[in-house]
């Protein structure tokens, strides 16, 4: 049991997966726009060479920079994890750049270390963009293993531009304790303190780092990019205590998602602490036909103090680079067109963000577009003119006395009737 818990840690499910099938292909049209994908490999400093694809406009403008994403992955994802912001961030002029992590996917290494050597591989690519002259900026977005990555590497670069950081647990210590509830382990407090001091050093041993060394309340208070917190409010492995607790140390400009983020990534590996095995791998084309036609609409939304604030689609930014209905469609020379779609976005019914100042820092809540349906006059008559229930009729007091009374007379009639039949007997 407890060996089988170590390898839960440093040793999930690896995604084997084919990259021509579940990666955007190396020429692909996005949004109306060409695009290609290039493929590299690069070496960390413990020697692992690390699977690495680069999503770039096909051809790319001329005497020109453009911002680049690292998209950083979760313990038991891929570089297809990517999919899904790529969709969202290259028709916005970003780049995007994604790799399997030493020891995931298709890079070499035996062991993960939750984002502790993982820190190593993001700053290997961190360097290889900074001498790339046609990356401008450059931005983090991490899931669950990838979002404690980014913080810890965010500690050590300010140049980050900014991060978004979905489901990053506060404390591995903590975690793994918060685990054995979810497993529903049975052990005296004391028997479990010991068996995780047992795994520290069978971990420390194999994967080379300490787990109680992975602690990102120490670097938050040292971290000063701006970061988008996010974080599923049903998770049952990371509970969002994590998130709020890094929240509230951070020492950057704040924004956070606080209901509705359900993490949703791409199936070719769950990058959730989830103990069950790697799920089935889908394909760009699969991610693409899933995400059906929606029009986008826009609703009344109530600001924190109370006021109603319409927002109407005429006052909408211009979309980027001349975007059109087909935003998302995907087309090239094997695959027919997949439609018009909206970029991961929402659909009518669905949730919304606005920003509201709470003690100096910014939120992002969630509220619904739709406008609350205003009950019309003829509703209301009908709901008054509802059938009562009927009501018995209340019954006379004499009748209810006379019921008593004969209930008396029954009970002193059988009284008398045992004192009798005593009294015969003896």
């Amino acid at each position: 049991m407890i060996h089988q818990f170590i390898n839960f840690v440093i040793r999930p499910p690896r995604a084997d997966y084919n990259p021509d099938q579940y990666l955007w292909e190396r020429d692909f049209t996005l949004a109306g726009r060409a695009y290609k994908r290039q493929d590299l490999e690069l070496t960390n400093a413990r020697g692992h060479t690390l699977q690495c694809s680069h999503y770039l406009p096909s051809p790319f403008p001329e005497d020109s920079s453009l911002p680049c994403v690292v998209y950083c992955h979760g313990n038991s994802g891929c570089r297809a994890d990517a999919n899904e912001a790529a969709v969202i961030l290259l028709p916005s002029n970003i780049t995007v750049f994604t790799l399997d992590f030493s020891g995931s996917g298709l890079s070499d290494g035996d062991y993960v270390s939750l984002g502790w050597h993982e820190r190593d591989d993001l700053k290997i690519v961190v360097s290889y963009l900074r001498s790339n002259k046609q990356i401008s900026r450059i931005g983090l977005w991490g899931r669950s293993m990838g979002a404690v990555t980014c913080l810890l590497y965010g500690a050590e670069d300010p140049s980050i531009a900014g991060m978004v950081l979905d489901s990053a647990f506060s404390n591995l210590y903590v975690l793994m304790m918060e685990l054995v509830d979810v497993y529903k382990i049975r052990l005296p407090k004391f028997t479990v303190k010991m068996a995780v001091q047992y795994m520290r050093r069978v971990i420390e041993k194999k994967a080379k780092f300490d787990i109680m060394d992975l602690n990102c309340l120490q670097v938050a208070p040292k971290t000063f990019i701006p970061a988008l917190f996010g974080h599923a409010k049903d998770d049952k492995f990371i509970q969002t205590s994590h998130s709020d607790l890094i929240y509230k140390s951070y020492a950057g400009l704040l924004h956070k998602i606080i209901s509705g983020v359900h993490s949703a990534g791409s199936d070719a590996a769950s990058s959730s602490y989830a103990p069950a095995a790697i799920a089935t791998k889908k394909s760009v084309g699969d991610l693409l036909s899933e995400i059906a036609p929606m029009t986008p609409t826009v609703g009344p939304v109530h600001d924190q103090d109370g006021t109603l604030n319409c927002h109407d689609t005429s006052n909408l930014q211009d979309r980027p680079n001349g975007q059109n209905e087909e935003c998302c469609s995907y087309t090239n020379s094997n695959r027919e067109s997949w439609g018009r779609c909206s970029s991961l976005g929402g659909s009518d019914g669905e949730s919304s963000d606005f920003t509201a100042v709470h003690n100096g820092h910014q939120k992002v809540y969630t509220t619904s577009l739709q406008p609350e349906q205003q009950k019309s006059p003829d509703l209301k008559k009908e709901v008054k003119k509802k059938k009562k229930v009927p009501i018995a009729p209340k019954k006379p007091k004499s009748e209810k006395l006379e019921k008593l009374e004969a209930l008396g007379k029954r009970l002193r009639l059988c009284i008398l009737k045992r004192v009798n039949h005593r009294r015969h007997h003896n």
